[in-house]
């Protein structure tokens, strides 16, 4: 979901993380002595790790971190809890995959940027705006997703606390911010409305 909030775009994703064991190539479980990794990882392969005792547990400041450390030392007796992508790219071996505690684990992240990036596949459009009180106002603003062919799947209004007769509406349409008409909608609405916001495409 992307959400625009004082000129700033605030982007969350979620992806899953599948943790490997992952050493040098040709490394055995028998040699390995140490494993580096974000202490978060340790705990998340904590089930996997406590059936190896004799292994020293070691965090660092994240996983990729902990990849580069085997690479950089070169030594057999240290592995990473890191991603299989992080392996291949230092070049690693995964000694043991799918080490996670819970089949199922993710993570969230927040990407904030001043730049307007949309995702393409984002098909509705969430945005609230005010409107100046006289004749007409809503009617000529509506309008805008009549001549660009936009279906708007929703509008609710709610009253401005502390200003009488003066409301807030809530408008879904569907589009992406990418397209053509979008673009041109939302110039035509800026126009028309006060403190126009989008809220969010997605």
């Amino acid at each position: 979901m992307l959400v625009e909030f004082e000129n700033y775009i605030v982007a969350e994703t979620i992806i899953p993380i599948q943790h490997t064991l992952a050493g040098l190539p040709g490394t055995k479980l028998e040699q390995i002595e140490r494993v580096y990794s974000k202490a978060e990882a340790l705990m998340q392969a904590s089930h996997f790790l406590d059936e190896h005792t004799q292994w020293q547990q070691i965090s660092v400041v994240n996983t990729a971190i902990a990849a580069q450390k085997i690479l950089k030392d070169k030594d057999f007796s240290q592995a990473a809890v890191c991603s299989a992508y992080a392996a291949r790219l230092y070049g690693l071996e995964v000694l043991v995959d799918n080490i996670n505690d819970e089949p199922n684990n993710s993570t969230r992240f927040i990407i904030v940027t001043n730049q307007k990036i949309f995702l393409q596949e984002a098909s509705k459009i969430s945005i609230c705006f005010e409107l100046p009180h006289e004749s007409g106002s809503l009617y000529r603003l509506l309008s805008h997703f009549i001549y660009n062919d936009l279906n708007m799947t929703k509008i609710e209004s709610r009253p401005i606390e502390g200003r009488n007769w003066e409301y807030r509406f809530f408008v879904d349409f569907e589009g992406n911010m990418g397209q053509p008409a979008v673009k041109n909608a939302i110039r035509g609405l800026r126009e028309e409305a006060i403190n126009l916001k989008i809220l969010g495409n997605y």
